[in-house]
């Protein structure tokens, strides 16, 4: 990863109010472990997702239905954490999502422990919640991090995730490779991971609006107003709808993946968590690069060119007749699927005096994917196979590809009449 750079003259207008390099760098790196961690909780118990079914005694389909359930805990979060950061600040935010991951997963574990669906189902509604309750005020504070650097870095920090992502998938894949049950694995490291989030929070969010001059209104009611009008705004739709497609196929893929590999190709299950790693890992790879491309190319050039290999990836992997060629799926898929995100948050932060009700209506569109996919992949899995189930993603692929002029940034959005792509 490159260097922190110093703050220039460079960097947007807000940028010499910034705090100086130092505060920067604290937030910046804070911020990258944050992202990391919040990879790390989600993919290491997804990836053992043929256990889960196992201990719940359920088929894939009804294991989708009940995945949905963290999606509906996901939304009905969501659609005030706009509200919410800008009443109560992102640091206050990410403490309340803390606590909460901690007492999500002890009903998970427990559900997993003891075969209760209706235990695990309650946990996984408290994570959902709790990870929209983290993931707006995260975004919000890297876009922030982002402006002060004065380039585009937002991509760095969704390496991060990516990076914590693989790595929960390497634990995964060792607890599986060492018969560790997922119950144990569960309580294991959702506490290491909540201890280690809870000490970087106030430099995490040093940097964030309500810190550092923003807008944050302390009237009662201020805050929902503003997160309801970001609904009525085009723009944030149509990026809300580059990150439908974007956790359709980044999500689907955590869901998906592993079971994927594990039952089209009979391997066994550490296997298909060390292809969701790759997955992960080729993001990773493409997030670290993509900010140099996003900074020569512009926004709208590079999320084309990853739909266009995000497409070929999925093709790749749902009709290869063999592994190694699947395999090769999953690289380009990983790949195309790298910036949609990070790309769409920026573009949803332009302006930070609304960036937290644009990213929050922004991000509802991924819950709505998180709700949808599922269960609709779960039945088609049943009846099809999950290969070939997960290439109804390439429609989701195709609309990201249609509505991308979306992202392009605000301050060139009128200019743009002479048909240049930025």
């Amino acid at each position: 990863m490159s260097r922190l750079p110093t703050v220039s003259g460079n960097a947007l207008p807000h940028a010499a109010d910034a705090a100086d390099a130092a505060v920067v760098a604290r937030a910046r790196w804070a911020l990258m472990v944050q992202f990391a961690l919040f990879g790390v909780v989600g993919t290491s118990w997804m990836s053992r997702l043929p256990s889960v079914r196992e201990a719940l005694s359920l088929s894939s389909g009804q294991l989708g239905a009940l995945l949905v359930v963290g999606g509906l805990g996901t939304l009905s979060a969501v659609v005030v954490t706009g509200a919410v950061v800008a009443r109560f600040g992102s640091r206050a935010t990410l403490v309340v999502a803390t606590a909460g991951n901690v007492v999500g997963f002890s009903l998970v574990a427990a559900g997993t422990g003891t075969g209760s669906v209706g235990l695990f189902a309650v946990g996984a509604f408290v994570n959902g919640a709790c990870g929209a309750l983290t993931n707006v005020p995260i975004n919000i504070c890297a876009a922030s991090v982002e402006q002060h650097v004065g380039r585009a870095i937002l991509p760095h920090f969704h390496a991060a995730f990516s990076i914590g992502a693989a790595c929960g998938a390497l634990v995964a894949a060792g607890f599986s490779w060492a018969h560790v049950g997922i119950t144990a694995q569960l309580v294991v490291v959702s506490i290491a991971v909540a201890l280690a989030r809870a000490a970087l929070i106030r430099p995490a969010t040093a940097l964030a609006p309500e810190h550092t001059g923003g807008t944050a209104s302390p009237r009662r009611g201020a805050g929902m107003r503003a997160a309801l009008s970001a609904w009525r705004e085009p723009r944030t739709l149509l990026i809300g709808l580059v990150l439908l497609a974007s956790s359709l196929s980044e999500g689907s893929a955590g869901n998906w993946l592993s079971i994927a590999v594990v039952d089209g190709f009979e391997v066994r299950e550490a296997l298909g968590a060390v292809a969701y790693g790759t997955f992960v890992g080729a993001m990773t790879v493409f997030r670290l690069a993509g900010t140099g491309l996003i900074d020569r190319f512009g926004r709208v050039t590079v999320l084309r060119a990853s739909g266009a290999s995000a497409l070929v990836g999925l093709l790749a992997f749902g009709l290869a007749p063999n592994l190694p060629l699947a395999w090769v799926g999953i690289v380009l898929w990983g790949c195309g699927a790298a910036l949609a995100n990070p790309v769409a948050i920026a573009a949803a932060s332009d302006d930070p005096a609304h960036a937290g009700p644009r990213v929050a209506v922004a991000t509802s569109f991924s819950t709505v994917a998180m709700l949808t996919a599922p269960p609709l992949l779960g039945l088609l899995v049943d009846g099809i196979g999950a290969r070939h189930a997960l290439l109804v993603l390439c429609a989701a692929t195709v609309l990201s590809l249609a509505v991308a002029g979306a992202v392009r940034p605000v301050a060139e959005q009128r200019p743009a009449r002479d048909g240049s792509a930025v």
